[in-house]
């Protein structure tokens, strides 16, 4: 019988998958757009999947971090447990699709063509903070608030 840490693992693993192929290879697609504009389809499944999985260690997760300064030793400790390890991945996994989703907000916003954004969004997905980064440094002619309050490049994205 599968494990239900390893069926949230593979789960989560492929749902995330249609996100970024649509943000990669249709990035001004109004479908792309209808799906990122929606946290509960995008984001909500993997906070589902996270509650399951924090929630019967969130105790210990408190105490152990709430009574003492984390190390890296700490840390180590705390992932040689197959459902810290889990958590620590879905973590990791709505992290990166949310920062990936905000960065390919601006690359739409400020019109970046695929052979750009498609990279930085690889990038966002793999290692988040790099690719936000170089897509914060891509698309720095934008005004600060022009991503936050255009959800989901709305009116930067074209519908045919």
């Amino acid at each position: 019988m599968v494990a239900f840490v390893d069926l949230l693992f593979w789960f989560s693993s492929l749902y995330i998958l249609p996100f970024w192929v649509m943000m990669w290879f249709a990035p001004t697609s109004e479908r792309t757009a209808a799906l990122m504009r929606n946290e509960w389809v995008y984001l909500g499944p993997l906070a589902v999947a996270y509650a399951l999985a924090v929630l019967p260690n969130v105790v210990d997760i408190f105490i152990l971090l709430g009574t003492q300064m984390p190390t890296p030793d700490i840390v180590v400790e705390m992932f040689d447990d197959r459902e810290v390890i889990l958590i620590g991945w879905l973590h990791l996994l709505a992290f990166d699709l949310f920062v990936g989703r905000w960065t390919w907000e601006r690359m739409v916003a400020a019109e970046k063509p695929m052979y750009i954004s498609t990279p930085v969004l690889i990038l966002s997905m793999m290692v988040a903070p790099l690719g936000a980064l170089i897509g914060m440094l891509l698309t720095r002619e934008l005004n600060d608030g022009v991503a936050s309050t255009n959800p989901a490049g709305a009116s930067a994205v074209q519908t045919h």
